[in-house]
């Protein structure tokens, strides 16, 4: 959008930075009749408001200079004059949204400020970042090598897509606030995210599973049964309170997740969740329930799954001493724990639930990701997808068939009868 106004005899014309949207109209408009109240006073400055301009030149000794106010001048070369540098606006983002935010997400998002953005955007003004930058610091964070250690011979990973999405997803939330209030064009908006390849999961088999459970330590033991049969996440199988496990109506009530050393709200409100209890989890509770449950007053505060001094299980902790040496002990590929609520949804899948109870007990708002996630898993359970189907052809077929070789037999018996006769 441009300007288009008459000063000193002479039909002005200066472009803007914005695009033509409602907001950026009404907010030049705003401008314009500022620009022609000047003009009509005389005070009019030229080159305050288009200093890029080449008419600022021609205009340069007027009558009497006005500041004009530089925040309403929808100009990238003005606006520079006063935008603040990334890093100063960043912290007082930070500041303003974190209310928003749970205390995971505040360390995430710190964590990617700290180690992406404010190197390379915290000494840049606001208006200084655009799409080339942008896209030259994506091109930088995928050539990188995560894990990299040169003294050691380590050559790294890439980093993933996802990881990548994310940090864009963080510098465009901060470039939507600057436009919001300085009238900027946010450059991340036609920047499209990149594309994540599907990655396959591996849940445990049956005859896998129950081994585990077999030769695990006897003190994991419930532990395991209850990660396997419920398909909790780590965080949400850590941070289980006696007050949340219903044994009368048999269902796990999902309020809190613990995380970096910390108990929270779980990772998204349809988490919070009710899981029906099956009788293998119910019995390993159970055997788990101290014997002064009754008479503990704080009883219901404590946790499920925790250590001798009550503290809730340490993810690296169980991952080194228990389950990487459980899983070479018997000789299976290594996958992360959470493997087993895959295990468990499949399960879930093989034995006919409905896929809307199992995207309930899962924590899914929908069953989108169930069928996206599992179903492929389900034949090698069930050993039956397909088979109605199989069944229905091979009769038709078959049928078919043997109609067919009954008309060719009734065809020979009549010619052989034929030939019987003439003899």
């Amino acid at each position: 959008m441009f300007f288009d106004f008459r000063f000193r005899g002479n039909r002005c014309r200066e472009y803007s930075a914005l695009d033509d949207t409602p907001a950026n109209r009404r907010k030049m408009e705003k401008v314009l009749a500022k620009i022609e109240s000047e003009i009509s006073a005389g005070t009019l400055d030229y080159g305050q408001y288009f200093p890029g301009s080449k008419m600022a030149a021609r205009f340069k000794t007027p009558k009497t200079v006005k500041e004009a106010d530089p925040m309403q001048v929808p100009n990238a070369a003005a606006l520079s004059i006063v935008l603040p540098f990334c890093s100063d606006f960043t912290q007082q983002w930070r500041s303003d949204k974190q209310v928003e935010w749970r205390m995971s997400y505040r360390d995430a998002v710190q964590s990617i400020l700290t180690t992406h953005l404010l190197p390379a955007f915290g000494e840049k003004r606001l208006d200084q970042i655009d799409r080339s930058t942008v896209l030259a610091f994506r091109s930088h964070l995928a050539a990188k090598r995560v894990g990299a250690n040169i003294e050691k011979g380590i050559e790294g990973k890439p980093m993933a897509p996802a990881t990548i999405n994310r940090i864009i997803g963080i510098l465009r939330m901060i470039l939507d606030e600057a436009a919001l209030q300085f009238g900027l064009q946010n450059p991340c908006i036609s920047i499209k995210r990149l594309k994540l390849q599907r990655v396959d999961i591996e849940p445990f088999t049956v005859n896998e599973t129950q081994g585990i459970l077999a030769r695990v330590r006897q003190d994991y033991r419930p532990y395991l049964s209850f990660r396997f049969f419920t398909g909790v996440r780590s965080g949400e199988a850590h941070g289980l309170k006696w007050k949340h496990v219903d044994f009368e109506r048999r269902q796990i009530l999902i309020r809190e997740t613990f995380q970096d050393g910390r108990t929270e709200y779980t990772k998204t409100d349809g988490s919070q969740r009710e899981i029906q209890m099956s009788r293998v989890v119910s019995e390993a509770l159970l055997t788990m329930r101290p014997a002064d449950f009754e008479t503990d007053p704080q009883f219901g505060e404590r946790y499920v799954f925790c250590t001798r001094s009550g503290k809730p299980i340490d993810n690296t902790n169980f991952n080194d001493r228990v389950w990487k040496p459980l899983l070479r002990n018997l000789d299976l590929k290594y996958r992360r724990p959470y493997q087993m609520r895959h295990t468990c949804a499949t399960l879930w899948l093989a034995a006919g639930e409905s896929p809307e109870w199992i995207a309930r007990q899962l924590g899914h708002t929908t069953t989108e990701m169930l069928f996206r996630t599992y179903s492929r898993y389900v034949p090698n359970l069930m050993r039956q997808d397909g088979s109605a189907f199989d069944s229905m052809v091979s009769s038709v077929v078959n049928g078919g068939l043997r109609a067919a070789n009954d008309s060719f037999l009734q065809v020979g018996l009549k010619a052989k009868a034929k030939q019987g006769g003439k003899s």
